[in-house]
């Protein structure tokens, strides 16, 4: 049961200084309506298109609400503490927002994995591809993401919870994320720390190893294709594929690995700003946009829309 005597927190922000303030305030308002506007147009064209009513589309619509998710949890709480002295977050708030943040990273972890597998099973059996892929499958796999991230989720915030905070009360972080919780805590973290390594391992090592080696497979199958122009096409979807992905892993693994005395935030705001904030912001740009099926569907929406 939860001890703290703590009611708020302090949420530093991203940076101190003044003068980068209203710079950082612009790019990251910036950053939330191209992530927030981007992918409620992937979500909006999935739904109101029966033509998008595949797998792959499916699992996009699936990552477009996580990411929603992610930075409507993290942004406006951030961009409100660059434009007012008030700082403070409430514990409830916080681990609320904790919650959600977590439960995003779970689930977009796996769904990259799916896709990627989704990817796979498309490419190299391409005739048994709507047998493999059926509706059942695809509820099955999401129903999967959905009990892997709320049970991560729940582990870390109900670690958190038993969590005696006692001061000081100031996050050097912007938002609050589960490194600096730990370093607040007056109360030993080592089971957190542990629950944290274990889920680095199985999640996010295991699904980036999981989805490299999906992505094995189909490029061997790219290579295999007869055409130079075959070959270059496939080899850019999955290049640009591969590429998020390692953007949002590796800072992961590297936040997550390590115990919370080797912690350096300056740095580490940086890092973490690659996998909340940039990754869900290109998702729509690298999975969608390039894609001519879902043009399609955006310029359908826009032209209702004109209507």
């Amino acid at each position: 049961m939860n001890k703290s005597i703590v009611t708020e927190f302090l949420i530093l922000g991203f940076t101190q200084k003044p003068e980068l303030q209203r710079a950082l305030f612009i790019v990251f308002l910036l950053i939330y309506l191209v992530a927030l506007l981007g992918n409620a147009l992937i979500v909006i064209a999935i739904i109101c298109n029966t033509t998008l009513h595949t797998p792959m589309y499916v699992f996009l619509l699936a990552l477009a609400i996580v990411d929603i998710i992610c930075t409507t949890s993290i942004i406006p709480k951030m961009l409100g503490t660059m434009l007012t002295t008030g700082r403070s977050i409430s514990y409830e708030s916080c681990m609320s927002q904790l919650f959600f943040f977590t439960w995003s990273l779970g689930a977009e972890m796996v769904l990259f994995t799916t896709m990627a597998y989704d990817r796979y099973v498309a490419i190299c059996f391409p005739l048994r591809y709507r047998t493999m892929m059926n509706p059942h499958m695809c509820v099955a796999l999401l129903g999967i993401t959905m009990v892997i991230a709320v049970t991560n989720s729940w582990v870390h915030t109900g670690l958190i919870l038993r969590l005696t905070f006692c001061g000081p009360n100031i996050i050097d972080h912007f938002f609050c994320e589960i490194p600096p919780l730990l370093s607040l805590s007056c109360s030993p973290v080592r089971i957190n720390e542990v629950m944290v390594y274990v889920a680095d391992i199985t999640l996010a090592i295991g699904d980036f190893t999981l989805t490299c080696i999906s992505y094995g497979f189909i490029i061997a199958a790219i290579l295999r294709i007869h055409t130079a122009e075959g070959k270059r096409k496939a080899f850019s979807t999955c290049s640009s594929h591969l590429i998020v992905v390692s953007l949002y892993y590796s800072p992961v693994i590297y936040t997550y690995i390590r115990p919370a005395s080797s912690y350096s935030f300056e740095r580490d705001k940086v890092i973490t700003a690659l996998y909340t904030l940039v990754t869900p912001t290109l998702n729509p740009i690298v999975y969608s946009f390039r894609n001519k099926e879902m043009q399609t569907g955006i310029q359908k929406v826009f032209a209702f829309l004109r209507h």
